[in-house]
C-alpha cells in the first residue's frame, strides 16, 4: 500500500510540475508577443540569430543580413538592424523606417544597466540618415530612442535614470546604415 501512496505522490509532483511549466511557457510567450508588437507596427521580428566565434570588431555584410561583432562573437541578423558596443557606447543600427530592435538588445545594454545601479544615467542619442523628409526621419529617431528606453525601464531601470538626448546635428555620420543609429552611454 504504500508503493502506491508514492507513486501517487510522484504523479501529482509530475502533473504539478507540467502544469508550472506550461504555464510559464504561455506567460513568457505572451511577454514576447507583447514586446516584439510595441511600437513596431506589426512588422515581422527576425528569426533567432546565428552566433559565430570571432576576433575582429567590424561588421560583417552579407545578402539581406547584417553580422555585427561584440567583442568576440559575431551575431548574423536579417533584415538590417544590428547592435555593436563600441568604447562603452551602445550602438543600435536599424533598417530603413523601421524603430525594430535586433534580438540581443538586452545582453547589450548589461553594462549601462550595471553602470546605472551605481548612480549613473544612461543617455540615449538619436540619429537618422541623409535620405527622406527630415522632420519623418527626427520623429523615426525619437521613436528608436524610446523603443531603447522602454527596454531600459523593463530591464529595471528607474525612468529618471533614463535621459533622452537630441544631438546638436541629427544626422549621422557614415554611410545610411551606420546613420540610423540610437547611441545609449553611461554620464554622471
Amino acid at each position: 500500500m504504500a508503493s502506491t501512496s508514492t507513486e501517487d505522490d510522484n504523479q501529482t509532483y509530475f502533473i504539478l510540475g507540467l502544469g508550472v511549466g506550461i504555464i510559464a511557457l504561455v506567460i513568457l510567450l505572451v511577454v514576447g508577443v507583447a514586446i516584439g508588437s510595441r511600437g513596431h507596427g506589426g512588422e515581422k521580428q527576425a528569426a533567432s540569430p546565428t552566433t559565430v566565434s570571432m576576433a575582429s570588431a567590424a561588421p560583417v555584410q552579407g545578402a539581406a543580413a547584417t553580422a555585427v561583432v561584440t567583442e568576440s562573437t559575431v551575431v548574423v541578423i536579417p533584415e538590417g538592424s544590428s547592435i555593436r558596443v563600441e568604447g562603452g557606447v551602445v550602438k543600435f543600427y536599424f533598417a530603413t523606417g523601421s524603430a525594430d530592435l535586433a534580438p540581443g538588445a538586452a545582453e547589450a545594454l548589461a553594462a549601462v544597466i550595471q553602470g546605472v545601479g551605481q548612480g549613473k544615467k544612461a543617455q540615449l542619442s538619436g540619429f537618422t540618415d541623409s535620405t527622406g523628409d527630415a522632420a519623418i526621419n527626427e520623429e523615426l529617431a525619437k521613436r528608436r530612442a524610446l523603443t531603447i528606453r522602454d527596454v531600459l525601464v523593463g530591464l529595471g531601470v528607474p525612468p529618471g535614470q533614463v535621459a533622452l538626448k537630441k544631438p546638436e546635428g541629427t544626422t549621422g555620420s557614415g554611410n545610411d546604415a551606420q546613420a540610423r543609429r540610437v547611441e545609449v552611454q553611461l554620464v554622471d
